[in-house]
């Protein structure tokens, strides 16, 4: 067999491959930049959309602000609405001590001698509270409940004393149950204004001005809710 004979210019052939043209070099870093620019953008796009998908718009804008308005004019109202309790508790304070002692809850003690102007006085004194709660403003839920027990126990006890009034111009049997009558629309107006309190000791504590206690007196057995034992403007739970 005769040997191979591998020419030189073979050699330099398997050695030494083409190599790539100049052109097709920068066609390939043309790629690979296109592609790094074309990813850049897409993070630049892709960003701006998330950003414009999560930013808050101007419905959540306006939306936010007027809550936090109507969160503002709800704690003006509860401070209101808790003054107004308390100067309506100091008018009605004598007509409870008036109509007590004409008629007692428990019975023990006999009616006392009661005037047509001891009558008119009452009257006058729960017309006044009355008065205090016309026209009222619109607020938060809550505040709302409170103001709203409070007026209806006012307007209940306005008509006790009208109730009382009629009985005083009753005889017998008439009499006895106007009386009865009487009595228990009391009961009913002590009952729901301590709702009403109690709701207004709650949103005070909610707004951030602590317990505030403005309660009637009450007998025992007649079922109205009763204060914490939290100081006034504490602020526990």
């Amino acid at each position: 067999m005769s040997a191979i004979d591998i020419r030189p210019q073979e050699v330099a052939t398997i050695n030494n491959r083409p190599r790539q043209p100049a052109s097709a070099q920068g066609a390939t870093w043309a790629r690979v930049l296109a592609l790094a620019v074309a990813f850049a953008l897409g993070a630049i796009v892709a960003g701006g959309v998330v950003f414009a998908l999560t930013r808050p718009d101007s419905i959540e804008r306006t939306a936010d602000r007027l809550r936090a308005e109507s969160a503002l004019r709800d704690r003006t109202q509860i401070r209101t609405l808790t003054e107004l309790a308390r100067s309506t508790r100091a008018r009605l304070l004598p007509v409870l001590d008036g109509l007590s002692r004409a008629m007692p809850a428990d019975g023990t003690a006999g009616p006392v001698a009661v005037t047509a102007a001891d009558v008119e006085t009452w009257r006058q004194g729960a017309a006044a509270a009355v008065q205090g709660f016309a026209d009222p403003p619109s607020g938060e839920t809550a505040t709302n409940v409170a103001r709203s027990s409070l007026a209806s126990a006012v307007r209940q006890l306005a008509t006790t004393v009208d109730t009382y009034a009629a009985a005083r111009g009753s005889t017998g049997p008439a009499r006895a149950a106007a009386m009865d009558l009487a009595v228990r629309q009391r009961a009913d107006a002590l009952f729901t204004w301590s709702i009403g309190a109690t709701a207004l000791d709650a949103v005070n504590i909610d707004a951030g001005y602590g317990h505030q206690h403005v309660f009637l007196p009450t007998s025992p057995g007649e079922g109205a809710l009763t204060p914490d034992t939290e100081p006034e403007g504490s602020h526990d739970s």
